[in-house]
Parts: structure tokens; C-alpha cells; sequence
């Protein structure tokens, strides 16, 4: 843009000056050559604007590279057990309220990680469209992630009574009720996305969080028969190579929990939980003591 040695304020507020100095001499045009004096200029000027929003479209679009891999380092700092956020970008239509425009940036916003500004996004979709699905689901992944557990919950609540085949919010749900402690609930949901096994995504994630609410209640070898399962729908989620190993290791079968381990870190040795698997391992070989719980 022309305008890129000025700060970004300084240039907002150039181009409202500059509209304000239009609009003035638009009113005072008196005769025909003035009129097309400033048609002149207000085409210049909306040609300015235009080019500057594609520009800052384009902008917007490179940030968000830069996130994607920002998240790929947190990830590796900090794997979390949290479902990934999904779901396709909502096509934004002209509506009279408006109420696209803010469920779009809602999702722009989940996908970028500022969960907070997406809760307040989508708080206002739904405030102009009440009972709007996408918003409610997507305001329940932001609520989810920001670990708003109990607006979440009922978020999604409210979602699943319109939609109850909707498996990706089932096991939202269930992974709440996991975090929470309440896994009766969990379980009841978890088992429902399964038998209605019509997202692949969901149906895994139900099969691996099953295997840690089961983990939770040191139920370890029901727990290993949900994290075999996981690893048959998705030999790629190394996390459940590493709750594999812990349940072996706690059933007593410690060869088992060592091998779970190494192939958890042979899978991919860049995964964070790959290395988390090696951590195990050498716990394992130090005669160190191997951790109960994870679950925050």
C-alpha cells in the first residue's frame, strides 16, 4: 500500500479526513464542473480504499500462516488431549442482521486462538440470530478451548437438542464431562458418537477419550481395549501409543507398556507425544515412577 510508512491509525484516520474534505465539497458543489471535479476524486478515493482492503485481505490470510505455525511449536512445547479444532470456514451471505459476518469471524478467530475474542464474536451472532446452530457450536469449541467447561457444556447441550447426530459435539461433551470427573456422562456420550460413527474424526477421538475416562477410573485393561481401537482407526495419534503404554504399565504388563512406548516413538520421533513416549522409557529404565494422572 502507498501508505505503508504511516502507522496504521495515522492512515485510518488520513482516509476518514480525507472523506470528511470530500463530503464537504461535495455539499458545496454548486455547478456542473465542480460536481464532476469531486465525482472524480470520490472514484480515486474508493479505488484507494479498495485496494487497500485486497491488500489487507491478503495480509490477513499470510497472519494466519503464521499461526499455524506458531501452533505447531506450542504443540510441541505443550501437547494438549483437547479435540482439534475442525470444521469447514462458514460462507458468509449478505443477511439483514448480520449475523454471518460475526459467526465468519468467530471461526477466523477459534482457528487463530484468540478464543476469548471468538466467544465475544459469536455471543454477538447469536444475539442477532438466536438459536443459530453453526453459532452455537462453533461459540462451544471457543468456550471449550478457552476451558469455560460449564458454558461449553451447555452450549453444546443446546446444539445436540437440535442436532443429536452430531458426533463432533458429542464427544466435545464427553471430553468435557472427562475433564470434569463426571464419567457416567462421558461415557454415555462418548458411546453414542461411536455407535452413530458417522464422522471418521469423531469416531476416533470417542474411541481414544473412552480410553482415558476408563484410564481415569483405573479400569486399565478396559482402557486398553479403547486405545488398540484407537490405533486401529488412526495408527498416527501417538498419544494413544503413549496412554497405551501407561495402562499396560499399571495392569502389570510392563514389556507391553515398553514396547507401546517405543512404537508410539518410532511412529514419529517429531510428534511432542512421541517424545513424551521416550520420556516413559527412560522413566522405565531409571526405575522411576510413572505418573497416575495427566488430566489437569
Amino acid at each position: 500500500m502507498s501508505t505503508t510508512t504511516e502507522p496504521l491509525d495515522g492512515w485510518v484516520v488520513s482516509l476518514k479526513a480525507q472523506y470528511g474534505d470530500i463530503e464537504k465539497r461535495l455539499d458545496a458543489a454548486g455547478s456542473l464542473a465542480e460536481r464532476e471535479t469531486v465525482k472524480r476524486e470520490i472514484i480515486a478515493y474508493f479505488k484507494r480504499v479498495d485496494g487497500a482492503l485486497a491488500e489487507l485481505t491478503q495480509l490477513k490470510e499470510e497472519i494466519r500462516g503464521l499461526v499455524d505455525r506458531f501452533k505447531q511449536l506450542a504443540n510441541a512445547a505443550d501437547p494438549a488431549q483437547a479435540p482439534q479444532f475442525t470444521g469447514a470456514r462458514p460462507a458468509v451471505h449478505a443477511d439483514h442482521i448480520g449475523a454471518s459476518t460475526y459467526i465468519e469471524k468467530g471461526w477466523s478467530l477459534i482457528s487463530l486462538g484468540d478464543y476469548a475474542g471468538a466467544i465475544q464474536s459469536l455471543t454477538r451472532a447469536l444475539a442477532l440470530s438466536p438459536g443459530e446452530v453453526q453459532a452455537q457450536s462453533l461459540l462451544g469449541w471457543a468456550q471449550m478451548l478457552h476451558e469455560d467447561y460449564d458454558d461449553a457444556l451447555a452450549t453444546f447441550s443446546r446444539v445436540l437438542m437440535k442436532e443429536p447426530a452430531n458426533a463432533l459435539a458429542r464427544i466435545n461433551v464427553g471430553y468435557i464431562c472427562l475433564k470434569k470427573g463426571i464419567f457416567g456422562e462421558a461415557i454415555e456420550h462418548l458411546s453414542k458418537a461411536i455407535r452413530l460413527d458417522n464422522d471418521r474424526k469423531a469416531t476416533l477421538y470417542a474411541h481414544y477419550y473412552l480410553g482415558l475416562v476408563y484410564q481415569e477410573r483405573e479400569m486399565f485393561e478396559d482402557a486398553q481395549v479403547f486405545f488398540r481401537k484407537t490405533l486401529q482407526l488412526g495408527p498416527n495419534l501417538i498419544e494413544a501409543w503413549f496412554e497405551l503404554g501407561r495402562a499396560l504399565w499399571f495392569a502389570g504388563d510392563k514389556d507391553g507398556a515398553v514396547q507401546a512406548w517405543t512404537d508410539g516413538q518410532k511412529a514419529n520421533k517429531f510428534n511432542p507425544w512421541a517424545k513424551r513416549c521416550k520420556e516413559m522409557l527412560d522413566h522405565a529404565a531409571a526405575g522411576s515412577e510413572i505418573p497416575r494422572t495427566l488430566l489437569a
